[in-house]
């Protein structure tokens, strides 16, 4: 039988943005719905994109799409709990690149959930073929690389 992965904590990942929980994520069973926790990590990634002006939503000739998510689930959050999402690389392709998310729930160390997002970069313009991934993105994504 094989181990299961340990739930992450603060200190697994490299760069973080803080959001407002908001009264309708919450679902009748008093907690935030999955479906929000996709909403989380998509944002995190857009906020680490245009921070480190990878990403300009006007004009950025090459773009990342996404084809592959997951999201594990540890503890619920709830309104109106602030969400701090960690972002790390997790492997940095020619043309594709993995982010790792924690959510982190207030204060607390241990993640609540814990999600991957895979981006494949193409040619705006077309969105037909892959591209290699943007210098700059390159140079900021080493630094959340896991080693």
């Amino acid at each position: 039988m094989s181990e299961k992965t340990p739930i992450g904590t603060r200190a697994d990942y490299r760069w973080f943005t803080t959001l407002p929980t908001r009264w309708m994520d919450n679902d009748v069973y008093g907690h935030v719905n999955n479906v929000t926790y996709y909403s989380w990590i998509d944002t995190a990634v857009a906020q680490f994109l245009i921070a480190h002006e990878v990403l300009d939503l006007g004009s950025s000739t090459e773009v990342g799409l996404v084809v592959e998510t997951q999201c594990r689930y540890f503890a619920p959050i709830a309104f109106p709990d602030l969400v701090t999402c960690g972002v790390r690389c997790g492997r940095l392709g020619t043309s594709s690149i993995r982010y790792e998310l924690g959510i982190f729930r207030n204060e607390e160390e241990r993640a609540s959930a814990e999600g991957h997002f895979i981006h494949v970069y193409v040619a705006r313009a077309e969105q037909t073929r892959t591209v290699p991934l943007p210098a700059r993105l390159r140079e900021v994504a080493e630094r959340l690389l896991l080693r």
